[in-house]
């Protein structure tokens, strides 16, 4: 269990490397990030996240976030020094899709203040875009532990999700354990080919902890 809580440190960080100044709006592409809800609640993080992780409501996949990406490599963050708090009835219909006002407002002000728009407007985007990708039955509430190739899971999102192509897709891990999906999308929710930073990062097989 150590070794996990290690691993997933830094579950919601994208390389530094990946980084780039940025102004708000101007930007190629969206990547929507669908977290695994049972890793992260397991991980030193999530124990402090009692809105994902303490309540009596399970999750499988939720949204991580909507990110402003460049087309090729790289992505902008921070683009408003100082950014407002999200305010309260757009965190309450964000909730149920991104069930953590810490990561919400985290979120916004990371990612949503380079999209251009507003909180609302951002957020709302942000339910569209995960309505967009259907979520594989098998993701639906597992019991127990499940084991795959990142191949097979992105099979599985692909035949789930007509149009979707395996390379518009990644796989992410933190150790064996499967944190993200990543989604690429252009600027009107459209799956796009991904830029040459999101890739699939997990070695052999992804476990997939069981929804509590």
């Amino acid at each position: 269990m150590r070794v996990l809580i290690v691993a997933l440190a830094c579950l919601f960080a994208l390389p530094a490397a990946a980084q780039k100044p940025g102004e708000p709006g101007r930007f190629d592409q969206y990547v929507l990030s669908l977290s695994w809800s049972p890793t992260y609640c397991a991980s030193r993080a999530g124990r402090d996240d009692p809105d994902q992780c303490g309540g009596p409501k399970t999750y499988g996949f939720v949204v991580h976030g909507l990110w402003p990406q460049y087309a090729e490599t790289g992505y902008p963050a921070q683009c408003v020094a100082d950014p407002k708090p999200v305010p309260d009835d757009v965190v309450a219909k964000t909730l149920p899709i991104m069930p953590s006002k810490k990561l919400i407002e985290h979120e916004w002000a990371r990612h949503g203040t380079c999209d251009g728009s507003n909180p609302a407007d951002y957020f709302a985007k942000t339910a569209q875009a995960f309505a967009v990708v259907k979520l594989p039955a098998e993701f639906a509430a597992p019991k127990s532990m499940l084991t795959l190739a990142p191949e097979q899971v992105e099979d599985l999102f692909v035949k789930a999700n007509p149009g979707l192509k395996p390379d518009q897709i990644a796989v992410v891990c933190r150790g064996r354990y499967a944190a993200e999906l990543r989604v690429c999308m252009t600027k009107d929710l459209k799956f796009t080919d991904c830029g040459k930073s999101v890739r699939d990062r997990c070695a052999g097989q992804v476990m997939f902890p069981a929804v509590r």
